[in-house]
């Protein structure tokens, strides 16, 4: 915390327009006509309406010239914040979704994921994901790697070169039957998760972090997830895995570890279910199991079009939020076939339309519910609300330029046409051709510089 003796850090940019995000009392808050400082920390120094602008300059030191203007129907948005992707089944995206999950895995994802021995192959895939994905505005991604240490350092120096906020896990396995070279024994995951973790973080990375990667219970021994919530522990790190994708993988975790009483006890049971976990799919969780994730503030990345493409099940969102659990958005690349969070806000809305087609009863969410689970809601399941997920003063300034009327874009805008009416078509039409700025921590990263 600044002391009263530090002067106020330099401002580095003063944008001057719209600017839309989500607070915790508004899913969307509209800001027209205002002023935004970051300053050379990266740091949202202000946000003022507009008139303020000259009295601003006078206190913090910057020209008026400066100030960047966005324009007629430009707008900034909070980043999008992607709380669960698997970077390195990003090859084969919108491919191999004719099987239902236990076989997807065997058929086609262990055998691709295999491949990540190869840091020439490891470079090319996870070089294309996360430039992929800043594009598509994910300012902050929680990637899942492979059980290989070596690339998966190498996405977090991908990750760290792009400017990429991001969450990345060597992923731990020890029980794989089906690709029988593609798994370690629990002595050699914990030893390879401790090497890597230490290496990670001897880089210091500003903005990239390693977080503790148990695949799923049905694919690790209660020693190595035993094992692995120690380390999370006594490393104060984040934790992510699969709970609760389908109805089959519950059967087998209640025969695989007969004395828990849930799947999310099994978690619980080996300190693997903290304020710092971030559990996908969830979608058979029982209301005990949801009372466990609120009582431990562990969070739920909810991965729509997966469980729609694997037919997997679907999240009742509406049911998490009553529960008061934290609860993000993940595109889950590759069981998602789209790389785009803006995706996953539109199957979010598909999938709680479907739930009100079954029960006419049921509360539909909105767009505007939507676009605050890709935003602040990522940010607080991955614990990172403290840095970002909206505009406010002292967090980290991550978010896209959006332009609605970009030459040949996907949509069209008419006249009279406020900002709400904008924002929901750029949710539901909008592609990568609308985001025509990225930043995150303040160093604008898209456009991409051309050494990259």
């Amino acid at each position: 915390m600044m002391s009263a003796q530090e002067p106020p850090a330099e401002i580095a940019r003063v944008f001057r327009g719209t600017f839309v995000h989500s607070t915790q009392y508004a899913a969307v808050e509209i800001l027209e006509d205002t002023v935004l400082g970051v300053d050379i920390e990266g740091k949202i120094a202000f946000i003022a309406r507009a008139e303020e602008v000259a009295r601003l300059s006078e206190i913090r030191g910057f020209k008026i010239s400066d100030v960047k203007h966005l324009g007629k129907h430009r707008f900034f948005m909070p980043g999008l914040v992607d709380t669960h992707i698997h970077a390195s089944q990003y090859s084969y995206t919108g491919t191999a979704l004719d099987l239902p999950l236990l076989q997807w895995l065997n058929t086609y994802t262990f055998p691709v994921e295999a491949n990540y021995k190869d840091l020439d192959f490891s470079q090319d895939v996870y070089t294309k994901v996360v430039k992929r994905t800043l594009k598509n505005g994910t300012t902050t991604a929680c990637y899942f790697a492979t059980i290989y240490t070596d690339s998966t350092l190498l996405l977090g120096e991908i990750a760290d070169k792009f400017g990429q906020r991001a969450l990345v896990g060597k992923v731990c396995m020890d029980v794989n039957n089906a690709v029988q070279c593609y798994k370690e024994t629990a002595c050699d995951s914990t030893k390879e998760t401790n090497r890597f973790i230490g290496a990670l973080l001897k880089r210091k990375y500003p903005l990239v972090r390693p977080v503790v990667t148990p695949r799923f219970a049905p694919s690790c021994s209660s020693t190595l997830l035993s094992h692995l919530g120690e380390i999370a522990k006594n490393n104060d790190l984040h934790i992510q895995s699969h709970i609760s994708e389908t109805r089959e993988e519950v059967t087998l975790v209640q025969e695989l570890f007969p004395d828990s009483e849930s799947y999310a006890d099994v978690y619980l049971k080996h300190n693997l279910l903290t304020d710092k976990t971030v559990m996908a799919h969830a979608c058979h969780l029982g209301d005990s199991e949801l009372t466990l994730f609120r009582e431990t503030g562990a969070a739920i990345s909810h991965c729509p079009n997966s469980n729609i493409s694997l037919c997997s099940g679907m999240l009742d969102v509406r049911r998490v939020l009553r529960h008061n659990v934290k609860l993000g958005l993940g595109t889950d690349v590759a069981g998602g076939y789209s790389p785009s969070m803006l995706d996953a806000i539109r199957r979010t809305l598909d999938t709680s339309k479907a739930l009100t087609i079954q029960d006419p009863q049921y509360e539909t969410l909105t767009f505007e519910e939507a676009f605050r689970l890709a935003t602040l809601g990522g940010s607080q399941a991955l614990s990172l609300d403290d840095r970002t997920g909206n505009f406010q003063v002292g967090k980290d300034f991550d978010a896209l330029l959006v332009d609605p009327s970009v030459p040949d874009g996907p949509f069209d805008v008419f006249p009279k046409e406020d900002t709400k009416v904008i924002l929901e078509k750029f949710l539901n039409l909008g592609d990568d051709r609308n985001i025509v700025e990225v930043y995150v921590a303040g160093r604008r990263v898209v456009p991409f510089q051309e050494a990259m």
